[in-house]
């Protein structure tokens, strides 16, 4: 493992750095992606669907078959950031290594591959990247508390915290919309009944929870930005309401026609409107749909880190 340096949130928050290249792989519940940048700025992109998440819904673990593809993949993501000459390259896994029972199998798997550092987020590492990355990517005021909200395949994070200070209070709950889907979306459309159905299986994740009071509160990752297409704009409670009623009558195939949506997103839409909707209940702010995330949040970090170096 590298070693790591010690840095202040000051420290991370992004600035010219005269060209610094950096990448990151993110395994995630759904797909793999890769973002390489300089400054913050992405100088070249990949996505893979892998779906590991239904893997390990199904069986618990993630299969052979499975195993051996994402270590293709990462492998092949490493020799891309390599031709663009990355300074600093490293592996984040986010909800399929804590959720596998063979988790630890898929970490060693991934650092024999790529040899490059991998990393195994905990919800609350996840969280705070996910904060790092959208106000990197978002103009809010240095002492406004905000809100961050990243629903993923296999979880979901809130965090809260300031500009200035850093997150604050972070939770990670256990339900993502590939979780959910599988759960509870069978048909396409999935109709009324089922999206009832979800929200009452989400509830219990966020019972009991007590959020901090933001004055502003962003949703990134996938769901929300393909949710914005739906209703255009910020992510209130009608908003929300009515994307899931457009998600429970409307064919996927006409979905990603009348929106310009992601076909290989759509699987999983409506169970990520559930999850939105619910935390949005609870924060009782519309949700601004901020750039940025996990993987933007990881690259912040690794470009204060090559440059402290």
């Amino acid at each position: 493992m590298e070693p790591t340096e010690t840095l202040t949130d000051s420290d991370l928050w992004p600035r010219h750095h005269g060209g610094v290249q950096v990448g990151v792989i993110d395994v995630g519940s759904n797909t793999v992606r890769l973002l390489v940048a300089s400054d913050g700025e992405p100088v070249a992109q990949r996505r893979a669907i892998l779906g590991l998440g239904a893997a390990i819904e199904e069986y618990g673990s993630i299969p052979e078959p499975k195993l051996a593809e994402v270590t293709d993949c990462v492998a092949e993501w490493v020799k891309v950031a390599r031709r663009n000459h990355v300074e600093r390259l490293e592996v984040l896994v986010t909800s399929p290594g804590r959720q596998a029972a063979n988790g630890h199998e898929l970490l060693e798997r991934l650092a024999t591959a790529s040899r490059v550092p991998v990393r195994l987020l905990s919800g609350a590492e996840e969280g705070r990247l996910a904060f790092l990355g959208a106000l990197a990517r978002t103009r809010v005021r240095h002492d406004d508390a905000v809100a961050v909200c990243d629903v993923g395949g296999g979880s979901a994070q809130i965090t809260v915290g300031t500009r200035d200070d850093g997150p604050a209070w972070t939770r990670s709950i256990d339900i993502g919309s590939r979780r959910l889907a599988s759960r509870c979306f069978t048909d396409d459309p999935p109709g009324p009944d089922a999206v009832r159905a979800a929200g009452e299986a989400v509830a219990p994740y966020l019972e009991g929870l007590v959020f901090p009071v933001p004055k502003t509160a962003i949703a990134v990752g996938g769901s929300a930005r393909s949710l914005k297409k739906i209703v255009g704009g910020s992510l209130g409670r009608k908003e929300l309401a009515r994307a899931l009623d457009v998600l429970a009558t409307t064919p996927a195939d006409e979905l990603a026609e009348r929106y310009d949506l992601d076909p290989g997103r759509l699987s999983t839409l409506a169970a990520g409107a559930v999850i939105l909707a619910a935390i949005q209940e609870r924060l009782d702010l519309a949700l601004r749909v901020g750039r940025g995330g996990v993987r933007e949040g990881a690259v912040v970090e690794l470009t204060a880190r090559a440059v402290a170096a």
